[in-house]
């Protein structure tokens, strides 16, 4: 293979919400993309539905955040909050769930939900509009190759006759849970199955709709029952006052035929109801994460990389993070300013927050789950159930604020000290290296979020113009990319506790500091990679 062209820097196997966004991310930044992606019309199946106010920065700085807020298939004034229960949907016994919006001065977007089908014929919309980025669309990989130049792709038409080979510089895998790519490529997997089969159900139910005014607001709902053992009996709205989709633990032979969905669907609920189902589906209730998320110019993202119940709406704002990550190191290789240890940094920052988020938050939601129902019973103990209930219903925020992705250890991370790598954190304003930067007012009256570059950004508030030179002097010699935002500080200063804070493309913090001394050139290479 060495000496041939390319077809593109990059290609992407899988055209879903995770291979889209980083099809953008390059896009942007004027890399050459192919996507190869086998479905030609968009695959209505109402998953991946909750965004995140992280996972609408991203749609901020790709283009879309509009967009997708105008596709929305719950009206805007109704309220996309969660709802848990007891035993049944309609139960006496409810409490917010995923509360979301405790976190919101911490981003510089609000959350938004809706089905993924919907976000993706938006993705698919921007992607046209750049020009460096081509869609194979009914197109599916089969096999890949690589050598110290470039990996070449054997790819096929889904439907038809056609055979091709394309080759890129890189290669990047987010073609779901059963990726060719990543097994191709040679990237092994560890799972952990929790022997449990899942139905997805969609179905058409005005009844319910009505059922569930009761609930003002809430766009999903979460039924704790003792028999399920911590699994949960889910329902969520696609739209609203119609749609519906239903997912749970069904016995391990359930075929579409041997089993009554509907009686299932009306315990559940805790009332009979009309209903026309549309689809059903099944799932295996399982863990996997890659052991590595790199291997030479093979990259994987996404649920090619990590794959987990649909439990907390955390598997598309991952893969998203995945994209966003990637995206910039990728653009920073391929135009030189960026090292290897930069590529490598993907795999040492994204799969320790993945495992971190599978351990600490999903599966110890399923066992704190069913201790509480193993141990709380109203019919045995009410008063001791009810003020373990009102207990978890205010649990439910820690919870949520606990989670704050970040990655003090990262190799390319410099001021972290001892900080790790991991999903579980506390959620601050101040500008900590490895850690999201919060959203704060510059004394100009700009927020500091959007006075950020697409490359790196120093915000200098009110800082010496001696390390403010020393910055760009480094960026010049490094042929790196460098926005300078200079004020006298406002409400930032305050929040940031730092006069300088050196930003990444992802809006994560890479160094922070009143003073960088001598040190600028090596703070800048530690963050490209080449230190």
């Amino acid at each position: 293979m060495n000496g041939q062209a390319f077809d593109a820097d990059v290609i992407i196997s899988g055209g879903g919400p995770v291979g889209m966004g980083l099809a953008i991310e390059l896009g942007q930044r004027g890399i050459s993309v192919i996507v190869v992606e086998r479905y030609p019309e968009l695959q209505p199946v109402p998953k991946g539905q909750n965004l995140t106010q992280r996972t609408m920065e991203h749609f901020q700085a790709w283009g879309i955040e509009e967009a997708v807020r105008n596709a929305r298939t719950v009206r805007s004034d109704y309220g996309i909050g969660g709802l848990t229960t007891y035993r049944t949907l309609l139960s006496d016994y409810t409490h917010d769930w995923l509360q979301r919006e405790l976190v919101r001065p911490y981003y510089a977007a609000d959350n938004e939900r809706l089905p993924q089908y919907q976000t993706e014929a938006v993705m698919r919309t921007r992607v046209a509009e750049l020009p460096s980025v081509e869609v194979l669309y009914g197109w599916q990989v089969e096999d890949v190759s690589q050598d110290a130049d470039g990996v070449e792709l054997a790819i096929a038409e889904r439907k038809g006759e056609g055979r091709r080979t394309v080759r890129a510089r890189y290669a990047v895998g987010c073609d779901g849970s059963r990726s060719i790519l990543r097994d191709k490529g040679g990237l092994t997997q560890t799972r952990t199955d929790h022997d449990r089969l899942m139905v997805l159900l969609v179905f058409r139910s005005t009844e319910l709709h009505e059922l569930l005014e009761r609930y003002p607001g809430k766009s999903f709902y979460n039924v704790l029952h003792p028999h399920q053992k911590g699994y949960w009996l889910f329902f969520g709205r696609v739209d609203l006052g119609t749609t519906w989709f239903f997912h749970a633990p069904v016995p391990a032979d359930t075929t579409k035929d041997n089993f009554d969905f509907v009686a299932y669907l009306h315990e559940a609920a805790g009332a009979e109801f009309a209903v026309e189902l549309d689809h059903i589906g099944f799932w295996d209730l399982r863990f996997a994460i890659a052991d590595r998320y790199r291997n030479g110019r093979i990259f994987i993202a996404g649920d090619a990389a990590h794959s987990h119940p649909p439990y907390g709406g955390y598997g598309v704002n991952s893969g998203l993070e995945d994209a966003r990550n990637l995206g910039w190191k990728l653009a920073a290789r391929l135009e030189g300013w960026g090292g290897e240890a930069l590529l490598d940094s993907y795999d040492a920052e994204r799969q320790p927050v993945f495992a971190s988020t599978a351990g600490d938050f999903i599966e110890k939601a399923i066992y704190t789950d069913r201790e509480f129902l193993e141990t709380y019973d109203p019919a045995v103990d009410r008063e001791a159930f009810e003020r373990e209930w009102a207990e978890r219903g205010s649990g439910a925020k820690g919870e949520v604020a606990a989670f704050e992705p970040h990655y003090g250890a990262s190799p390319v991370v410099r001021g972290a000290g001892d900080d790790d790598t991991s999903a579980v954190g506390q959620h601050t304003f101040t500008a900590r290296p490895g850690h999201h930067l919060a959203p704060a007012s510059l004394a100009s009256g700009q927020n500091a979020i959007g006075a950020l570059g697409s490359g790196f950004t120093l915000l200098a508030l009110g800082a010496d113009e001696a390390d403010v030179t020393a910055f760009m002097t480094a960026a010049k010699d490094a042929g790196a990319p460098l926005t300078i935002v200079r004020d006298s500080g406002g409400d930032a200063l305050e929040r940031y506790a730092a006069r300088l804070v050196l930003v990444r493309p992802d809006q994560f913090v890479a160094w922070a500091g009143d003073s960088c001394g001598a040190e600028a050139t090596a703070i800048l290479a530690t963050a490209r990679g080449k230190a």
